[in-house]
């Protein structure tokens, strides 16, 4: 628990957190109180909708998210960091190529944001003498987006992350804490009229500004979805395998982007491999290769699922024919059907 002694103001107490928070790579800090006020009933009201999908832990901890001090007790405070990890600026084109979401190419931003975060703990604590406090960076229930909004990181974009006018690339990290420091003011909203994220969607899943139906999002289906790809989404996939960055590469305030941390440059060719070259990976090579990647989680079958659907999109020549053949008596019931489902596109389109 925080024991009061420290003879350092709340004030110079956040600068000097500022200041550390910039030594360590943060892009920028703010402070709020752990109060995440409205956007709690914004959350409700989206999961009685059930545009949640399957991702049931979102119903299931509601209550974690609305109220942090259950989730750390003692909280009173958020402080909120930002790390930009655009690799560079570079995007998939070509339909044979692999397209994966910009923040899974290269470390897991998991543990890069919170050994980051635990580092700035420890400095605060050499400044302030011993407090309560936890980090978080999207492993946790916590409302990540709307912290770092009331914190004056950037406001909610209409596809629903947090946007400001050094564009989306960035990961957001928390530090609950029980220390009194005066909370940040948030910035004004700066998307206008703009509604090119709604267009950009190649499933239509922003449904409205500021609402997205998880079940029609091309990340939630590539990532979070456990079982079949509804055949009516398959073909609008393209060559994305893992995540989908559509509605932050159309953005404009995308243009004024700081490339990111080099920690989390592409690593194994993510940036540039063939989908053939990917879908050849045994599952020991996938667990190898992707060890310390936030790809790893999926597990090699959903791996082989996403791939044999953006082969099915593809050019359909002998290779990608061949590669598909190959896996078409798999093990797994799931994979062969994907794979039977590509084979067959290919071959209507030959």
């Amino acid at each position: 628990m925080h024991d009061g002694d420290s003879t350092m103001n709340g004030t110079e107490l956040k600068a000097s957190i500022r200041r550390i928070g910039q030594e360590l790579g943060f892009a920028e800090i703010g402070v709020t109180r752990a109060d995440p006020g409205a956007a709690v009933d914004g959350l409700r009201a989206w999961l009685a909708d059930g545009l949640h999908g399957e991702m049931d832990y979102m119903a299931r901890h509601l209550e974690l998210r609305a109220n942090p001090q259950q989730l750390q007790p003692g909280t009173i405070t958020v402080i909120s960091a930002a790390v930009d990890y655009l690799p560079h600026a570079k995007t998939t084109e070509a339909p044979a190529q692999a397209a994966i979401s910009r923040y899974a190419q290269g470390r897991d931003y998991h543990k890069v944001v919170r050994s980051r975060l635990q580092k700035l703990a420890t400095a605060i604590g050499e400044l302030a003498g011993p407090f309560g406090y936890r980090v978080f960076s999207d492993s946790a229930p916590v409302m990540e987006v709307e912290f770092a909004r009331q914190a004056g990181l950037g406001w909610r974009g209409k596809h629903t992350l947090l946007l400001s006018k050094q564009g989306s690339w960035r990961f957001l990290g928390e530090i609950y804490c029980d220390l009194p420091l005066p909370p940040d003011t948030p910035i004004d909203e700066h998307c206008g009229s703009c509604t090119r994220c709604l267009s950009a969607c190649p499933t239509g899943a922003i449904i409205a500004p500021y609402k997205v139906d998880a079940r029609r999002c091309i990340s939630y289906l590539t990532i979070e979805l456990a079982g079949a790809i509804p055949e009516e989404f398959r073909p609008l996939l393209g060559n994305r395998i893992y995540g989908c960055d559509d509605c932050q590469t159309c953005c404009p305030w995308n243009r004024f982007a700081r490339l990111g941390d080099r920690e989390f440059a592409p690593r194994h060719g993510l940036d540039s491999a063939s989908l053939i070259e990917l879908f050849a990976w045994s599952e020991a090579q996938f667990d190898e290769r992707l060890a310390g990647n936030p790809i790893r989680r999926i597990g090699h079958e959903r791996w082989l699922r996403n791939i044999a659907v953006a082969l099915g999109n593809g050019p359909a020549t002998v290779d990608a024919l061949n590669a598909l053949k190959m896996r078409a008596d798999h093990p797994s019931a799931l994979v062969r059907e994907h794979v039977s489902w590509a084979l067959k596109a290919l071959g209507e389109r030959n």
